[in-house]
């Protein structure tokens, strides 16, 4: 679910979470071609290691970054999730934030190696209110399954893949193109429909909203993750009692076509399990944009409160850590 990760993008017509916000690649050519060196070297590497092996490299990794207090953006934001002030917020919690980042990146370097058929059944097992999406697919009418970053959405799009078919979700065209078309592989070979955000001046691209909710009117499946906008095409909602802007996409998607919506949540289980909860679909009979995702937002809220560590945002996530010049642009919307 992508799950698909790093760097949000949106839609600037409807607001469509893209996959990836952690992924902030660099700007100029050179930066962008060692980034995607870095990735593939990362992938060949991890996959030839015994799991050890990568366990203890990644856990190494997290507690080297842990040092000094750790990133100063993840501390800002899980200073908002605990109720505290950033220089309160435990070093135990940042370590495990680190480190249950790290888990996620070791994993998905091993997942396509992987035997899906034998994981999924393992991962049914770590699945709670499956029914809740069995009962919206029943109806007909499709759904959308939005989730925020945490745990492991990938190992959630797998299961998903593997026990109720393929879905589809939303890709950011990143730059260079070899690193865009690595992502794209990868997820695909786990089985995702992938849609690109942009056409890159293709003339026979479609604007991803059109191709959803032809997927939903044949009762598909649409995994978007939900939590980050900060862009004019945000939806401005309360998270943690204070402002943010979050994706219009998934209530538009449930408006314009009576799809569900359902939100998704993921988390590890101590070191080597994992955890997933579907909920059950929010009430979008108001056929209101805010209010729907202001619940949506309350949803991510008390799960990402019952699992703080494994939410791996890196970047500015409220209105307020932007720099006054962002916060004026967003304004002027």
């Amino acid at each position: 679910m992508t799950a698909a990760r790093f760097g949000t993008r949106l839609s600037p017509r409807f607001g469509l979470s893209v996959v990836g916000a952690q992924r902030q690649l660099a700007r100029s050519l050179f930066a962008g071609a060692a980034t995607d060196w870095a990735y593939a070297t990362g992938w060949m590497a991890v996959r030839a290691m015994p799991e050890f092996a990568a366990r203890t490299a990644f856990d190494t990794g997290a507690r080297y970054a842990s040092r000094h207090g750790g990133p100063e953006q993840l501390r800002k934001n899980l200073a908002r999730v605990i109720g505290v002030r950033p220089r309160d917020v435990p070093d135990e919690l940042m370590r495990a934030s680190l480190a249950s980042y790290g888990r996620y990146w070791r994993e998905a370097f091993r997942l396509p190696t992987m035997n899906h058929h034998a994981l999924a059944q393992v991962l049914d097992r770590a699945f709670r209110g499956a029914d809740n999406l069995d009962a919206a697919l029943a109806d007909g009418r499709g759904v959308v399954l939005a989730l925020p970053h945490s745990g492991n959405w990938d190992m959630a799009g797998v299961w998903l893949v593997q026990t109720r078919g393929t879905f589809t979700t939303v890709a950011e065209r990143l730059k260079p193109e070899s690193l865009y078309r690595r992502f794209i592989d990868y997820r695909q070979s786990l089985g995702f429909e992938v849609l690109p955000l942009s056409g890159d001046n293709q003339a026979s691209f479609r604007p991803p909203f059109e191709v959803l909710c032809e997927r939903l009117a044949d009762n598909g499946m649409v995994c978007l993750m939900a939590e980050r906008d900060l862009t004019r095409t945000g939806v401005e909602v309360d998270f943690f009692g204070e402002p943010t802007r979050m994706p219009a996409g998934p209530a538009k998607l449930a408006i314009e076509t009576g799809a569900a919506l359902l939100p998704v949540h993921c988390w590890f289980e101590d070191d080597d399990g994992w955890g997933f909860s579907v909920h059950e679909p929010l009430d979008c009979s108001s056929g209101d944009v805010g209010v729907i995702t202001q619940a949506l937002a309350d949803q991510f809220a008390t799960n990402i409160a019952a699992h703080p560590a494994d939410w791996h945002m890196m970047q500015p996530q409220w209105l307020a850590d932007l720099s006054d010049a962002r916060q004026a642009w967003l304004k002027e919307h």
